[in-house]
C-alpha cells in the first residue's frame, strides 16, 4: 500500500478518490483550502493539510512533512454554474493553477522521494481536423480562437511539466478526462446542465456534429486509483467509449430528465451569446480514444448510454 499526497481532496473528483484510496488500503494526506473542510476529511481518516497551493514554500513543506510515495494532482478551479463570465474567471485561475503549481508540487515530490506522480488533465483539447476521434498523439489546438487559445495552453504547460519531471526515479502520468458526469459535476440530475436543458436553455448547435468523449465520475475514479501502481509514464485519455455527437446525446439527455426536447441554434447567434468555446464544443469538437488508458491501468469504463441512464434516470 502506499502513502498518497492528494492535493485537491474536496473537489467533484477528489472526494470520491479519496474514499477509493481509503478503501485500497492506501494512507491518504489531503489538501483543502478550509479548516471545515479539513475535519471532515480527518473524519475520513485523511491526514488533512489546510493549504494555498499558490504558496510555494508552503507546498514544498506540506509534501515535504508527508513524505509520500505518490503524488495525485486534482486541482481545478471549475464554477457551480457554466456562465460564460464565470467560466472565464474560473478558467483563469484554473490555467494558473496547471501553470504555477503543478511544477512546484512536483519538484516538491522528488525531493520527498516520491516514485509517482498522476496529475489531472483534459481530453478535449486537441486541434480540430475533420477525424472523428483522436487519441494522444492528436496535437493540441494551440492556434484555437484567443477564448479558447488559453485553456489549450495551460494544457501544455502541465503537460509539458510533467515530461520534464519525469526521470531520476519519479514517474509522470497524465490522465486527461473527459467531460465527468455524476454526482457533483455539472452532468448530474440536480446540475448545471441538466437545468439548462430542462428549460431549454442549452439548444443543439448548428449540426450539432461535435464529438463529446465523457467518463462517469467513478470510472475516473477507478482509474485514477489504478494509476497509482499501473501504466508507464505518458499522457493517457481516460474517457468512454463512446465519442457522442451534441445532436445525439443531448435529445437523449433530456429524454431522460423528462424534459422537452432540445431547441435548435444557428451556430453564429451562440457565438455571439455564448462565445467560441460553446460552439466549438457543439459543432467541431473531436471525441478521444480510450485504448492506452483501457490497456496500460487495466480499466474498462461503463458504456455511456448506460452510464446516463444510471445517472439520469
Amino acid at each position: 500500500m502506499a502513502r498518497i499526497f492528494l492535493a485537491g481532496a474536496t473537489g467533484a473528483i477528489g472526494r470520491p478518490l479519496v474514499a477509493r484510496l481509503l478503501a485500497d488500503g492506501h494512507t491518504v494526506v489531503g489538501t483543502t483550502r478550509d479548516a471545515g473542510r479539513a475535519a471532515a476529511l480527518r473524519e475520513q481518516g485523511v491526514e488533512p493539510v489546510v493549504l494555498d497551493a499558490f504558496d510555494a514554500e508552503a507546498v514544498r513543506r506540506a509534501v515535504a512533512d508527508a513524505a509520500p510515495d505518490v503524488l495525485v494532482h486534482q486541482l481545478t478551479a471549475l464554477p457551480r454554474d457554466p456562465t460564460r463570465k464565470a467560466m472565464a474567471a474560473a478558467g483563469e485561475l484554473t490555467g494558473r493553477l496547471r501553470r504555477e503549481t503543478v511544477p512546484v508540487f512536483l519538484d516538491a515530490a522528488r525531493a520527498a522521494g516520491a516514485r509517482r506522480a498522476i496529475v489531472q488533465s483534459i481530453s478535449f483539447v486537441t486541434r480540430p481536423d475533420g477525424r472523428a476521434v483522436h487519441d494522444e498523439d492528436a496535437p493540441l489546438w494551440l492556434d484555437a480562437p484567443p477564448e479558447i487559445r488559453g485553456l489549450v495552453a495551460s494544457v501544455r504547460d502541465l503537460e509539458d511539466s510533467v515530461a520534464a519531471a519525469t526521470g531520476d526515479g519519479l514517474e509522470g502520468l497524465v490522465l486527461r478526462y473527459g467531460f465527468f458526469y455524476g454526482p457533483g459535476t455539472w452532468y448530474a440530475p440536480d446540475g448545471a446542465i441538466a437545468a439548462l436543458v430542462r428549460r431549454r436553455r442549452y439548444p443543439v448547435i448548428g449540426g450539432g456534429e461535435g464529438r463529446s468523449s465523457f467518463v462517469c465520475v467513478d470510472d475516473a475514479v477507478d482509474a485514477t486509483a489504478r494509476a497509482v501502481d499501473r501504466g508507464a509514464p505518458g499522457v493517457y485519455n481516460v474517457c468512454d467509449d463512446d465519442p457522442i455527437a451534441q445532436r445525439v446525446w443531448l435529445p437523449e439527455l433530456a429524454a431522460l430528465l423528462g424534459a422537452k426536447p432540445p431547441r435548435r441554434a444557428p451556430a453564429w447567434l451562440v457565438r455571439r451569446v455564448a462565445g467560441d468555446t460553446v460552439v466549438h464544443y457543439a459543432t467541431t469538437l473531436p471525441g478521444n480514444a480510450n485504448g492506452r488508458a483501457r490497456t496500460a491501468l487495466d480499466w474498462t469504463p461503463r458504456p455511456r448510454a448506460a452510464g446516463f441512464a444510471e445517472v439520469f434516470s
